[in-house]
C-alpha cells in the first residue's frame, strides 16, 4: 500500500502539515503544546493509513468482482446497502452487471434463432434441389419422351418458383428482424389496400371456384406503409384460399372506430387444430392440416409486418368450421 503514489502524496501532505504545526506550536507554546500536537498529528496519519488501507481493501474487492463478471459470472451481488460513495459505486457497478446479463442472454438467444433459422432454410432448400437434380439428370437422357420432358421442365420451373418465393421471403423477414426496414407512415385506405392484396389470388380462387365477399367503410383507413401491409393480406388471404375447399367462401371486412382500425378475413375451410392455434404463427411451423407445399413462412412474415406497424394479429378457427384472422391497427399521430 505505501508503494502506492496516492499513499506517498497523502502521507507527505500530512507530514509537512504536522512539521509545521509541531513547529509553530514549539514557538509560540511550549514544548508541551507541541508535543501534544505531535502526537495528534501521529494520531491522524494513523486513522488515514488505516481508512486508506479500507479503501483499497474494497477496490481490491470491486477489481476481484468485475474480473468474475470477464469470466461470465454475473450472478454475483455487490451492493451492501450503505451510504457513501463507495456503495453508490456497488450499486452502479452492479446495475451494469443486471444490464449486461440480459443482454448477454439476448446474445444467447438471438444465436440459437439463428442457427434454427439457418438449418430451418438449409432443410426447406435442400428438398426442391435434390428434386431439381433428379429431374436434371433425367433431362439429359435423349431417348426421353417429349411429354415427360415437358413434364419435367415444367416441375424444374414450379420448383425454381418456390425456391425463389422462399429465398425472397427468408430475405424480408430478416430484414425485418433486423429492423433494417423503414416502413412508411402514411394515411392507407383499407379499402384500395385489401383488393390490391385480393388481385394476385383471383386465378387460385376462380379455379377452386370459391365465392369471396368484400364488405366495409370505404373511408376506413390507419397509418401505416401500404405496400408492406398488402404484402402481410396477401400471405393471409393466401393461407385461407389453401385450406379451403373448392366452392368455399372467403370473406374479408373491415371497419374503423376511435380506437382501431380492424381487417377481418376468414374462411369456412377445414380450420386449425386447437394444439397448432398457438404456434401458426412461428416459422417454418406446419400445422396438421398444412398442405404439403407450405413452409410456414407467409403467416410468420404477415405477423412481423403487422407487429411492426403497431398493430396486432390474433386468429380464431374451429376445426371444420373454418379460421378468422383479426387484424387491428391502432391509432398512430403521423
Amino acid at each position: 500500500m505505501l508503494r502506492n503514489r496516492e499513499v506517498q502524496v497523502l502521507l507527505t501532505i500530512l507530514l509537512l502539515i504536522s512539521l509545521i504545526g509541531f513547529s509553530l506550536a514549539a514557538i509560540s507554546v511550549s514544548m508541551l503544546g507541541a508535543a501534544l500536537v505531535l502526537i495528534v498529528a501521529i494520531l491522524l496519519i494513523g486513522c488515514a493509513l488505516v481508512f486508506t488501507k479500507w479503501r483499497y481493501r474494497e477496490v481490491e474487492k470491486l477489481s476481484g468482482y468485475l474480473q468474475q463478471i470477464s469470466n461470465g459470472n454475473f450472478k454475483l451481488d455487490v451492493r451492501d446497502n450503505h451510504e457513501g460513495e463507495l456503495s453508490l459505486l456497488k450499486s452502479q457497478i452492479y446495475k451494469v452487471t443486471r444490464m449486461l446479463s440480459e443482454q448477454r442472454a439476448l446474445l444467447v438467444e438471438d444465436k440459437t434463432k439463428l442457427s434454427n433459422a439457418i438449418s430451418d432454410i438449409s432443410h426447406q432448400l435442400k428438398t426442391p434441389l435434390t428434386s431439381m437434380m433428379v429431374m436434371a439428370d433425367l433431362l439429359r437422357d435423349n431417348s426421353l419422351e417429349d411429354a415427360k420432358r415437358a413434364e419435367f421442365t415444367r416441375n424444374l420451373q414450379v420448383q425454381l418458383e418456390r425456391m425463389e418465393w422462399l429465398v425472397s421471403s427468408l430475405l424480408k423477414l430478416s430484414k425485418i428482424d433486423a429492423g433494417t426496414i423503414a416502413f412508411k407512415k402514411e394515411k392507407v385506405l383499407v379499402g384500395p389496400l385489401v383488393r390490391k392484396a385480393i388481385e394476385p389470388l383471383l386465378v387460385p380462387m376462380d379455379i377452386k371456384m370459391q365465392r369471396l365477399s368484400v364488405n366495409g367503410d370505404e373511408n376506413a383507413a390507419f397509418i401505416g406503409d401500404f405496400n408492406w401491409s398488402a404484402e402481410a393480406l396477401i400471405n393471409i388471404i393466401k393461407n385461407c384460399v389453401e385450406h379451403t375447399g373448392e366452392g368455399g367462401e372467403i370473406r374479408i371486412t373491415f371497419s374503423e372506430n376511435a380506437l382501431y382500425t380492424e381487417i377481418e378475413i376468414g374462411d369456412n375451410g377445414k380450420g386449425i387444430a386447437k394444439e397448432d392455434l398457438p404456434y401458426i404463427f412461428k416459422r417454418f411451423y406446419k400445422g396438421k392440416n398444412a398442405s404439403d407445399d407450405s413452409v410456414g413462412i407467409g403467416l410468420a412474415m404477415a405477423h412481423s409486418i403487422i407487429a411492426s406497424q403497431q398493430g396486432d394479429i390474433v386468429v380464431k378457427s374451429e376445426k371444420g368450421a373454418g379460421t378468422t384472422f383479426q387484424i387491428k391497427f391502432y391509432k398512430q399521430v403521423i
